[in-house]
């Protein structure tokens, strides 16, 4: 499994690989440190509906993670690697969209 994925992302050495699983680990626990004061900014609470709470985390948290992929990827000189699996993640919205209007 660890070879495909090093193949599939183009990593060389081991060292990086655990790296960068690192990073999406430091990253995914720095974004819920964002969402307790963003979401007390916007009002969201608990008692909150459901889909307001799915709505903003989407909308906010999302962009908000990778941004702190980027950050992180870019202190631990893994940026490229970071930039292009950004791309990549929203590419694929952009071609369902795509695969959608023509249908």
């Amino acid at each position: 499994m660890f070879k495909r994925l090093k193949k599939k992302w183009g990593i060389e050495s081991n060292f990086q690989f655990w790296l960068i699983f690192g990073i999406f680990a430091i990253a995914g626990t720095s974004s819920t440190f964002v969402k307790i004061p963003l979401f007390a900014l916007l009002g969201v609470t608990e008692t909150s509906e459901t889909w307001v709470m799915v709505l903003v985390y989407l909308l906010a948290i999302t962009p908000a993670y990778f941004t702190l992929l980027l950050f992180y990827g870019f202190i631990f000189g893994q940026f490229r690697f970071f930039w292009n699996f950004t791309k990549n993640f929203f590419g694929r919205f952009a071609r369902l969209k795509k695969s959608f209007q023509h249908k």
